[in-house]
């Protein structure tokens, strides 16, 4: 591997430079011409069934296959000062509906316990999947009735307001993330580097790379449908890698420009080193990422192939058109120079490249002097970090959840619920029988209409809709309760455990429950089953690369530790925060009592690759200079101040990069960004910076252990050639 891997690094870095206008045009046509056709052919979202799972999923499957979407459903609640007051409204509302000509169904209305509510219940017509966009007309019907009637306020709720509001939501959210995190990494980068050219290259590499990736999922999801953060998520992972990668990059060609080497040899360097280090990162995340298609939710197949599609992109630009860019700027890289930030950086050129080392230079000295105590320190913090994730609760959160307590949609939800339980969230049976046209399947309905009102675990509105040429039906139920608290979760046992068996079993050829709460507790049953295969295989592959990469069974097992170390500090994070509610008023976020069902595989498969980056660019350089001849803790010094400026910067932009989508409005957005810029900051500082050192301080010579039976395994070699400053007399002598 290790000549293949390094000469592959050169090898593309050689060709780039010496065909950079190739290099150059063809990586941007590639980007315009599939972003182009894949915004020409449009993008397919996944349909309920492809985004669930077990009978949730199976029950949508048997509407689907009958050419029976479940309907956008819409209700509105009118509420009066005194018992009945809401009549004329209600007769209003109806007719002012009717006008509109984009709803059936309207049903009557329903009068809540105190009389001082009634509930509307419609259906839009056409496609479920644009009724948002076809939405407008009925909210205006809704606010004009409340205008003409004083003393009634309405509360409308429903698949297609829900819709409306979140497109919305998510067309001004991944606007604001783009125009917020690209001159974040720019200033980040404009302190690393000193100069606006140098800052500008890694964004625009990570940019194009975005947008390329943009048009490759629009054509992927025609055989493979996507879900509606997937581009988010790209997004996301895109630009921080994509910008880190090109980074290590950079701040290796010019280190060692600052060192005398001529460009070529820089540049030759860089790719022999860094660029090989961008290759294994590269591979070791896109491989970390394979393992979500273990899943046996299409959601995280979904995500694993646009983030592997990000990373390669990005991986791809940093080491062809990376180096290209680099031979035909040449010392105009440093153009457009910021005069205080250049200065400092010449005063540390001055000084010698890797002479400094600042803060980190400062830090090792402690922490290689007492190992032992650090290692014990930083470990009882990071592990204080992870305990609140011991009573993590997960959910598939509702639309109420995902936009927070003030939003119109949630209080509406809210009141809804609180006059008429389980009516904004009712449980849906879905059956498949030859005889839903028979007397006996009208007289089993009839018995599970009776049975229900007895139970006092449902509400009243039961709605049953029998298509009899396709032989399906289904029946909302609505639940007690608020839709997914015990109450409602005891309702939900008991339909899908006594009633629906006993009663329409008999009548039936399949009949499962669906609805918002009995999917919520499918696709958590799923993540469970997947989290094990999942996290063995990515674990399994993350030992295997450090093991070939390092050639070292201690480096292999700590990499495994220190990851998880990392992904349990998210997890406590996001659990204290968004479950438990620490810290969120100051954060100014709120909390949904629960974190998203998908959230803890996506960081955890996420992290363990991210966290690659750093380990294996430290690591690295620690192997080069142990294999230049200097002793294991002074390996560990220098390897660890040469890449202290790097992996801060990276590190920054990254933590940037997700506090930026810890600011949006969508809680699982809030959720993921807190979760996985908290879970950076500590690798990049107190696991990379103390742990890792320290440990390696303890393991002295033992860190580069290999068992006899392994010792077949091929070397790597971590440097090109000696990296120290060349002496005057002899600079290209030996070269």
């Amino acid at each position: 591997m290790s000549a293949t891997r390094k000469g592959l690094a050169v090898r593309l870095g050689g060709w780039s430079i010496r065909h950079r206008r190739t290099a150059i045009i063809g990586w941007l046509l590639f980007v315009v011409v599939v972003a182009v056709v894949g915004g020409m052919s449009g993008s397919r979202q996944m349909t309920n069934s492809e985004n669930g799972a077990g009978d949730s999923a199976r029950a949508e499957k048997i509407l689907e296959d009958a050419g029976l979407q479940t309907p956008a459903g819409e209700m509105v609640m009118l509420r009066s000062d005194h018992p009945d007051g809401w009549r004329d409204a209600a007769r209003d509302l109806s007719a002012r509906l009717e006008r509109t000509g984009e709803m059936v169904r309207v049903q009557p209305p329903v009068r809540s316990e105190s009389g001082r509510e009634a509930l509307i219940s419609f259906e839009m017509k056409g496609d479920p999947d644009t009724a948002g966009e076809r939405v407008g007309p009925v909210v205006e019907a809704v606010e004009k009735t409340e205008s003409a009637h004083r003393g009634v306020v309405a509360y409308e709720f429903g698949d297609a307001t829900a819709q409306h509001r979140l497109d919305d939501m998510l067309t001004d959210d991944f606007k604001k993330a783009e125009l917020t995190a690209v001159p974040l990494a720019l200033g980040i980068l404009l302190v690393v580097f000193g100069a606006l050219v140098a800052a500008l290259l890694p964004v625009l590499l990570a940019v194009t790379a975005c947008v390329g990736t943009f048009g490759l999922l629009a054509l992927v999801s025609h055989q493979l449908p996507l879900f509606d953060s997937t581009n988010s998520v790209m997004f996301l992972v895109g630009l921080a890698v994509g910008v880190d990668y090109s980074l290590f990059y950079l701040r290796r060609e010019r280190d060692e420009r600052a060192a005398g080497r001529d460009a070529g040899t820089a540049l030759r360097i860089a790719a022999a080193t860094s660029g090989r280090a961008v290759l294994i990162s590269g591979v070791t995340v896109m491989l970390a990422m394979s393992g979500m298609f273990l899943s046996g939710l299409l959601l995280f197949h979904g995500f694993a192939v646009a983030t592997i599609l990000v990373v390669l992109m990005a991986m791809l630009g940093s080491v062809t058109v990376l180096p290209a860019m680099l031979s035909w700027l040449g010392d105009r890289i440093d153009a457009e120079r910021v005069p205080l930030l250049n200065r400092r950086r010449k005063r540390g050129a001055r000084k010698g490249v890797h002479a400094g080392g600042g803060l980190s230079g400062k830090l090792m000295r402690p922490v290689l002097a007492k190992p032992k105590l650090f290692a014990a320190v930083s470990g009882a913090l990071l592990l204080a970090l992870c305990v609140p994730a011991l009573g993590m609760k997960t959910e598939q959160l509702g639309l109420e959840k995902q936009f927070g307590s003030e939003a119109a949609i949630t209080v509406a939800y809210q009141e809804i619920t609180g006059a008429f339980p389980g009516g904004p969230a009712p449980a849906e049976v879905v059956l498949r029988s030859d005889e839903v046209d028979s007397a006996r399947f009208d007289a089993a309905v009839a018995d599970f209409r009776k049975e229900l009102a007895a139970s006092g675990r449902f509400g009243k509105t039961v709605d049953v809709e029998a298509h009899r040429t396709q032989g399906v039906a289904r029946i909302e139920v609505p639940l007690a309760g608020d839709g997914q608290d015990a109450t409602s979760r005891r309702a939900l046992d008991t339909l899908e455990e006594d009633l629906v068996p006993r009663i329409l079993g008999p009548v039936s050829d399949q009949v499962y429950v669906s609805g918002e709460l009995a999917s919520s507790r499918d696709f958590n049953d799923q993540l469970k089953t997947d989290i094990a295969p999942v996290f063995l295989f990515i674990a399994a592959v993350t030992f295997v690369l450090m093991l070939l990469c390092f050639r070292s069974l201690p480096i292999a097992v700590v990499s495994i530790l220190l990851n998880l170390l990392s992904v349990g500090a998210a997890y406590g994070t996001m659990t204290a925060v968004f479950q438990h509610g620490w810290g969120a008023e100051w954060l100014g976020m709120e909390p949904a009592g629960a974190i998203e069902g998908w959230m803890p595989l996506f960081v955890l498969v996420i992290l363990f690759g991210l966290s690659m980056d750093y380990h294996v660019f430290v690591v690295s350089r620690i192997r080069e200079a142990h294999e230049r001849g200097l002793a294991t803790r002074d390996a560990i010094r220098e390897g660890i101040r040469t890449t202290a400026g790097s992996v801060t910067g990276a590190a920054a932009i990254m933590v940037a990069v997700f506090a930026v989508f810890a600011l949006l409005r969508m809680q699982d957005m809030q959720q993921m960004g807190v979760g996985l810029a908290v879970a950076v900051l500590v690798d990049a500082t107190l696991v990379r910076m103390v742990l890792l050192p320290s440990v390696m301080a303890l393991l002295g010579e033992r860190n580069w252990y290999l068992p006899r039976a392994l010792r077949w395994l091929p070397s790597v070699s971590h440097g090109e050639e000696p990296v120290e400053r060349p002496r005057p007399p002899l600079v290209g002598a030996g070269r």
